[in-house]
């Protein structure tokens, strides 16, 4: 065990000394021992074993004591044979253990001898040393006799030196920082923040080297307080930027708070001064107003909140307020729109230097902050535009806009839609509350405003002469005052192949067109438009040479003036007459044509336009309030079926129409004015009392039926039956059409796509039918401009039974063209006072010369016997007729002739095809068809024959029972 902690210590590598060496001696005569015991024969499992059965105790501390603990071991009794038999088992074990020690420091032999090398090596190295230390002892000593005490009094002093001139120049510069701050007071009154802020943070930083004087806390803690003093005037200075911001001011701002580090915490308080600002802005302009109005100096109403404020606005105060309520918002919303533009342009500028720099850490942090102030403004418009609205709304709210005239709400609603505009540019966003805001009361207002129209539309109709208004040939609904916005903002009717050049550029924003000066609602303040309407004529003639031109007469080719080309193409369907148009044909048609006596203006009348003005109002507020463009076009659509229905009412019912089956009132018409007399017209003379609720409130959505007034007569024939009335009343609906349609591109632009079919169905189903009335209208005048019932009187006094053939023809013939006669001289009188269209006067020709064939077939059907010469001298009666009705009119064909042709020629028929043609021929009447059987056919068939024709004919009458 001495052995192995032996050589443990010379592992360790403690340094040999004398008593080290001796035993490293003993060790190496040990060695040879041990190599002795190694090579004595053994068994290594023996002496492993010998070495396991060892106690365990024997390989604890050095501080076991081995006898001892023998000795304890020991019995009371002891036996010799058994000790000598456990000392020479302690002697094997011990022989073990030698052996398996030696064995392991053979092993390590090379090791051992390479740090013996190692330790005389470093022996050498310590002597080396010792001689060098020696020596440098020496030279010290040398050289501390060599040196004299002036010579280090030298260097005492030049050390005293240099720490004075520092001195100095530490208390120069404390002197400096002692007067610091009148400069930092004169660089803020010039408001060079950056500036003052890099200067008072020099100072700190100096303030800081020279803590260890005792004067410099003070003017640390001076220099903390200015810093903070700053930071104040810097915040006042941010918030100034709200209402007018001016870029130099701003980038001095920023500048300085990026020098402090807290451009994050810039951000934060400028958007707390844009909210204050807009509240303070919005208080102080309604309070100038209600303490102007009120005429006082009392104070109350600075203590109000902004709501109770708004409320003691006057009606006659309220828009010029509105107006600078939206002037003054409209400068913070600039602010802030500007101060975007600068981060925007900095930032750029900033990345642009960045990526030359190559400073990662402050790249990073600065992208950091750039990213934190884009989030923030941008997230920041649409809480400032919310803030805008919420005050201007609390503002509407303020005040009943009902009380307002027409032209003032919409001088409101102009302002209001101006505002969204703004703020649709601002943030992108809708304006959902002022939209739901403003139209509610539009749609309360406007359907109070539209009820009042009607009545004062029903109170017109009904005191309307139906007297031309003059106007000019040119005439535009254009040229009214309600339509000017069309002009001002292009209608959709226009197609962008014939948009100017300049508007397919990008378009210009307010804010754009408003950033370096001005405000877009200064427009709306002088925007009164003072043109004066110049579409009048003075005597229904633009000029005195125009009234000369109108009555010339055209002799040659080049005298036909290209309206009269123009009129002579059929209006309602666009084509042309199936008759060529001749030289001479026009010539004639200076004779028959009613609309050269009158310049080519429109016909209308003081009703027409003020319906005209009207829907020029109702699409300015449609124009200006998009969201309640259904409500004003379903308003609009009221005032054409109110119109419609009244001419129908007053010109055109009439019971026995319907009964010619002439299909004069289409299907599609009778359809729309049943719908407008169910839907718009109050039918009932007065309320009942009781009657529901809701019968009321539909009462209420209704307006009587018109009446006609008692100036009108529409009973003389002198005048045709009121034609000069009918014509007006009948093509101003026309006219009014026509404008209708020409709006309907804008309309439809507006029109939500939700709401697009019934604008669709309002132009299919009421629009398209106003030119259908003209049938029904125009068929009365001609039923009673020409006396059919003289005319059937003479037929029956013609005898039909001749038995020769006649070449004269009867007197009946005319009588009747002598009535046509008369009356295309009344045409002419009339169309003195009315231009006469050339499809009004189609129409009158028409149903006259309709009337008049349905007449001679009738007078026929009344001939109790006839002839086949009798045959013959009806249709020279009706060829007499047609040759000479042909010089009265240009009309072609001749209506209904065939109608009359083919009932003559049915007399020539046999009897099978006499059933034939009875059964196709559903036109003729069932007194008209038997008379075919019994007068025409009755000489040439027997009873029985006769009587199978009169069944057809019964059977043709009896689903018209």
């Amino acid at each position: 065990m001495v052995v192995l902690s032996d050589l443990l210590i010379l592992c360790g590598r403690v340094y040999p000394r004398g008593s080290d060496m001796q035993k490293i001696k003993s060790l190496m005569t040990r060695q040879e021992e041990f190599r002795e015991l190694r090579e004595q024969p053994s068994d290594p499992q023996a002496e492993q074993e010998l070495i396991n059965s060892i106690e365990q105790v024997y390989f604890s501390t050095d501080s076991f004591d081995i006898v001892r603990y023998e000795l304890e071991k020991l019995p009371p009794v002891l036996n010799l044979q058994e000790l000598e038999e456990y000392r020479d088992k302690l002697k094997q074990q011990q022989a073990a253990v030698s052996k398996k020690v030696a064995d392991l420091i053979l092993e390590k032999q090379p090791a051992y001898v390479k740090e013996l090398e190692r330790v005389t090596s470093l022996q050498t190295g310590l002597q080396l040393a010792a001689v060098i230390c020696t020596n440098g002892r020496r030279h010290l000593n040398i050289a501390k006799e060599g040196f004299t005490q002036a010579s280090l009094g030298l260097l005492a002093n030049q050390r005293k030196r240099q720490l004075l001139i520092g001195l100095l120049k530490s208390l120069r510069t404390i002197k400096t920082l002692q007067r610091t701050d009148v400069r930092l007071s004169e660089m803020l009154e010039e408001e060079d923040y950056p500036g003052a802020i890099q200067l008072c943070l020099e100072c700190q930083k100096a303030a800081s080297t020279f803590k260890h004087y005792s004067c410099i806390s003070e003017l640390n803690s001076k220099l903390q307080d200015t810093l903070e003093q700053i930071e104040e005037q810097l915040d006042v200075a941010l918030s100034k930027i709200c209402k007018n911001f001016d870029i130099n001011h701003y980038t001095k701002v920023q500048q300085a708070y990026r020098l402090l580090g807290k451009t994050q915490t810039a951000m934060d308080q400028l958007h707390m001064h844009f909210t204050q600002a807009i509240h303070n802005t919005v208080f102080q302009v309604v309070l100038g107003y209600v303490e102007l109005c009120a005429g006082n100096t009392d104070t109350k109403f600075q203590k109000l909140q902004y709501k109770d404020l708004c409320t003691h606005v006057t009606p006659d105060s309220y828009i010029p307020c509105l107006a600078d309520l939206c002037k003054a918002l409209w400068e913070v919303m600039l602010s802030y729109y500007r101060t975007m533009e600068w981060h925007e342009k900095h930032d750029n500028e900033d990345t642009t230097s960045a990526s030359e720099g190559s400073n990662m850490m402050g790249t990073e942090e600065t992208n950091f902050d750039r990213g934190y102030i884009k989030k923030k403004l941008e997230h920041g418009l649409t809480r400032i535009w919310q803030d805008v609205q919420l005050k201007v709304k609390t503002y509407l709210l303020g005040t009943d806009l009902s009380i307002f005239k027409y032209d003032d709400f919409i001088f409101v609603l102009d302002i209001i839609s101006r505002l969204m505009q703004v703020g649709e540019e601002f943030c992108g966003s809708k304006s959902e509350v002022l939209q739901d805001s403003i139209r509610k009361q539009s749609v309360n207002y406007f359907k109070n405003y539209h009820r009042t129209r009607l009545d004062e539309l029903r109170m017109f109709l009904e005191n309307e002469t139906w007297e031309l208004c003059p106007v000019k040939s040119n005439f535009s609904i254009l040229q009214l005052h309600e339509f000017k916005f069309m002009e001002q903002s292009r209608s959709p009717s226009v197609s962008p192949s014939k948009q100017p050049s300049s508007t397919s550029s990008k378009t210009v924003t307010l804010f754009e067109q408003y950033c370096s000066g001005g405000n877009p609602f200064e427009i709306q303040a002088n925007h009164k438009d003072e043109e004066t309407e110049d579409v009048l004529a003075s005597n229904g003639y633009e000029s005195d040479e125009q009234e000369k031109s109108a009555y010339q007469e055209y002799d040659s080719d080049s005298d036909v003036p290209e309206e009269l080309k123009r009129d002579y193409v059929d209006e309602q369907t666009g084509d042309a007459p199936v008759k060529s148009v001749s030289r001479e044909t026009l010539k004639s048609r200076k004779k028959s044509d009613y609309s050269l006596n009158k310049v080519n203006a429109p016909i209308l009348t003081n009703t027409t336009l003020n319906v005209i003005r009207l829907v020029g109002k109702y699409m300015q507020m449609m124009n200006i309030l998009k969201p309640i463009a259904f409500d004003v076009i379903h308003f609009m659509s009221q005032l054409f079926d109110y119109y419609l229905y009244a001419i129908y009412t007053f010109f055109g019912r009439n019971d026995s129409l319907e009964s010619t089956g002439l299909g004069l009132s289409s299907s599609r018409l009778r359809t729309t004015l049943n719908r407008i007399q169910e839907s718009l017209i109050d039918m009932e003379v007065s309320a009942d009392p009781t009657a529901t609720l809701t019968a009321a409130e539909e009462r209420k959505e209704k307006v009587p039926s018109p009446h006609l007034s008692h100036l009108v007569v529409l009973t003389s024939g002198d005048t045709l039956y009121g034609l000069a009335e009918r014509v007006v009343a009948t093509e101003s609906l026309v006219f009014l059409a026509e404008q209708f349609e020409f709006l309907q591109p804008h309309l439809d632009a507006v029109m939500p796509a939700v709401k697009k079919p019934f604008l669709q169905q309002f132009y299919s189903q009421t629009v398209s039918t106003a030119s259908e009335l003209r049938k029904p209208i125009y068929w009365i005048v001609a039923g009673k401009a020409i006396d059919y019932e003289q005319m059937l009187l003479l037929m029956a006094n013609v005898k039909w039974d001749v038995k020769e053939i006649m070449s004269q023809h009867n007197i009946y013939v005319d009588a009747l063209l002598k009535e046509f006669e008369q009356f295309n001289m009344r045409l002419n009188e009339v169309s003195k006072k009315v231009r006469i269209p050339l499809p009004v006067s189609n129409i009158l020709w028409e149903h006259c010369i309709r009337l008049a064939n349905r007449t001679i077939v009738e007078g026929y059907a009344n001939v109790k016997k006839c002839s086949n010469e009798g045959r013959a001298l009806m249709q020279l009666d009706f060829q007499q007729f047609l040759m000479k009705l042909e010089k009265l009119t240009d009309i072609r064909p001749i209506p209904d002739k065939e109608f009359v042709e083919t009932y003559i020629k049915a007399y020539y028929l046999t009897e099978n095809d006499m059933e034939r043609w009875i059964k196709e021929h559903r036109e003729y009447s069932t007194k008209q068809l038997i008379n075919l059987v019994n007068v025409c056919l009755g000489s040439h068939i027997n009873k029985k024959a006769r009587q199978k024709l009169l069944s057809a004919v019964d059977d043709i009458d009896r689903p018209k029972r």
